[in-house]
Formats: structure tokens, C-alpha cells, sequence
């Protein structure tokens, strides 16, 4: 992957105000949410950008059963997401653009963290399934969010199997490294945000291999871009939003230190 980070190390500023988790970026990014376009790609900096994957069924991305339920939370949760990280840590964030990309895009290789919303409704096509199975082999880190129940569970991991077809997913819990890439979080305390059901995470590794490097993650049962979103507005307790920002800045440090 040719993205890189500033300087030699990756390095954190670890004496951060919990309070920031909640009123610091969400602040400056909250704005009116809407559908976007298809592709949308920001000027390549060498910085982290936040990059959100759009899709369909039946190949026609962003339509079809589903809708746009790709482009749940858009915008504000890409950016609000992103400012914290640049905020806290020594990642350098794309502050002002985000991108929106299809799987089949050569673009996915610029940027080391996909992001993909509902994929209880994805639908993958062939030349995306190719292009996601390089994409994770050479490096990158794919993220699912925002989907409940067996039905959305079986879907998203049939799509997963098009690109990668001898690898399975593998439950995780606070023990994963992933939880302690910066934030050392003891118990994951962020319920769904409006359904009624119990969060599951579950990892996909390298190989098949536990030791190796995670290439995949799957919040299961959970939204917590959904606290993205509205952080600013406060429409959800303090405690699960700043704990889901937690979980957010833990992913992409894993992703980039990985």
C-alpha cells in the first residue's frame, strides 16, 4: 500500500480529555445529511482519508433493493470519525474531502481503511470481488458496520466469500490487540444505538491465521458510525458515543500500525 505515515514511527498523544471524544471534531463537522454520488475522490495527500464503499444489488451501485444504504451517516461520520484521529493521534487526516469509491475502483489502493455500511444489502460484483481479494492480500483493512440479524450476517459474509473463499471469520472479544491499539478498552460498552439485539465482533486474519494480521472486521448487531453521526447533536448518551469513538480510533490505528 503506498500510504505512509509522517515521520519513522507511529506515535500517539496519550494524555487526551475523555470529554474530546464527544466535543471536539463532531462539532466543527456536524452538517445536513444526504445521498452522494456514485464516486467522489479526494486529492491524494499521502494523508489518511476516510473511505466509504459504495454498492447495489444487482450491480448498480448506490439503487436497486437496499437503496442507498451504503451511504448511511454520510457525511458527518466519515468526518467526525477523521478529525478525532487526526486530533489525537500522529495519523494525518484528510480533513476537508472523503472519498466514495466502488470495490473495482484502483483507487481503493491508495487508501489502507474501507469502510462499508448495511452490508446486509451488498451485492458484489465479480470485478470487485478480484479487486478486494488484492486489495486485502497487499495490505488493506476492510471495516463492516451497521447490520443486525443471521439474514444480514449470511449475506455480507457471502459477498466476502466471492474475494475470499478458503477464509472464515473468527469471534473476537476485549482480549484482540485490536481493542488495546490505543485506547485500552477493558469491556466494549456500545450497544446498538435503535435495535433491540447483543453487539458481536468477529475477525478475519491473513491466511487464516489468528497470529497474523487481522485483514477484516465485522461489528455485528451494532451501528457505531451511528454515534458518528449525531455526536455533535447529542441525541445519544455521552457514554456509548465516546466509547464508540474509542472503538473507531482503535480500528484505524490497528490498521495502520498492521
Amino acid at each position: 500500500m503506498p500510504f505512509t505515515l509522517p515521520g519513522s514511527r507511529f506515535s500517539v498523544r496519550v494524555q487526551v480529555l475523555a470529554l474530546a471524544l464527544i466535543a471536539l471534531a463532531p462539532i466543527v463537522y456536524a452538517q445536513g445529511r444526504r445521498s452522494s454520488a456514485v464516486k467522489q475522490v479526494a486529492t491524494y495527500t499521502g494523508n489518511l482519508t476516510f473511505t466509504r464503499i459504495a454498492f447495489g444489488s444487482g450491480g448498480l451501485a448506490g439503487f436497486g433493493f437496499g437503496g442507498d444504504a451504503w451511504a448511511h451517516d454520510y457525511p458527518a461520520a466519515d468526518r467526525n470519525i477523521g478529525a478525532l484521529i487526526d486530533y489525537i493521534t500522529h495519523a494525518r487526516v484528510e480533513l476537508g474531502e472523503t472519498n466514495i469509491l466502488t470495490l473495482d475502483d484502483p483507487e481503493i489502493f491508495l487508501n489502507p481503511v474501507l469502510y462499508i455500511w448495511e452490508p446486509g444489502y451488498w451485492t458484489i460484483r465479480p470485478s470487485e470481488a478480484e479487486n478486494l481479494r488484492k486489495y486485502l492480500k497487499k495490505g488493506g483493512f476492510l471495516i463492516f458496520d451497521d447490520f443486525e440479524g443471521p439474514d444480514h450476517w449470511n449475506n455480507m459474509a457471502e459477498q466476502v466469500r466471492a474475494a475470499l473463499p478458503d477464509h472464515v471469520w473468527v469471534p473476537i472479544d476485549e482480549r484482540h490487540p485490536i481493542f488495546h491499539s490505543f485506547y485500552n478498552i477493558t469491556k466494549i460498552d456500545v450497544p446498538h444505538p435503535s435495535v433491540n439485539v447483543t453487539p458481536a465482533y468477529f475477525a478475519m486474519y491473513e491466511n487464516n491465521d489468528p497470529s497474523r494480521r487481522m485483514i477484516a472486521l465485522a461489528n455485528h448487531n451494532n451501528d457505531i458510525a451511528e454515534y458518528w453521526e449525531w455526536s455533535a447533536e447529542g441525541l445519544y448518551n455521552p457514554d456509548p458515543t465516546s466509547n464508540a469513538y474509542r472503538l473507531g480510533v482503535n480500528y484505524f490505528v490497528y490498521a495502520l500500525t498492521h
